[in-house]
Order: C-alpha cells, then structure tokens, then sequence
C-alpha cells in the first residue's frame, strides 16, 4: 500500500467517525468554560467562587459541533432551494 493511498484510507475513515460522532451526539461541551457555564474566580482568600455566565455558550455549558453545524446549514439551504410552491391543481 503506498503512502499517498493510507493517508487517504485514514483521511476517509477519520471523517466518518467524525461524522457518526456528529449524528450520535451533536452537542460537545463548551471549550471556553470547560462545560461548566461559567468561569471559576477566587475570591481574596483563594476560594473558587462562581464567576459570570460564559457568553459563547449562554451559560449551557454545550456548544454544537463544527460538523454538525455545518450539516444544519446545508439542510437548511437545500430546503430552501428545493421547497418552491406547486401550482394550484397539480400535484
């Protein structure tokens, strides 16, 4: 097998499991607050305290995926380009 050839079968394979990923779950966790929906402070005697709620995810803690945000957007495109009105009497 040559080089050129593995690198494509890992390329391949590597994008249908990021794709299965997608579909089984297509919410990861937030790579700003770590999925916790907030910041963590320490107050002036070190404690952890609550910061603000993260802005990229609204305090979810979740963001959606690269994939599958990619995905919803050629859905929703098709959609559109394919959902034109029939005219009356046909079917």
């Amino acid at each position: 097998m040559t080089p050129t050839l593995l690198a494509v079968a890992c390329l391949i394979v590597v994008t249908l499991c990021y794709g299965g990923l997608c579909a089984a779950s297509p919410f990861g966790d937030c790579r700003k607050c770590r999925g916790m929906g907030h910041k963590l402070k320490a107050d002036r005697k070190g404690r952890l305290k609550r910061g603000k709620d993260c802005r990229r995810c609204h305090a979810t803690g979740k963001r959606i995926r690269v994939g599958r945000c990619l995905y919803n957007r050629f859905a929703r495109i098709y959609r559109a380009g394919t959902d034109t009105p029939r005219p009356e009497g046909s079917r």
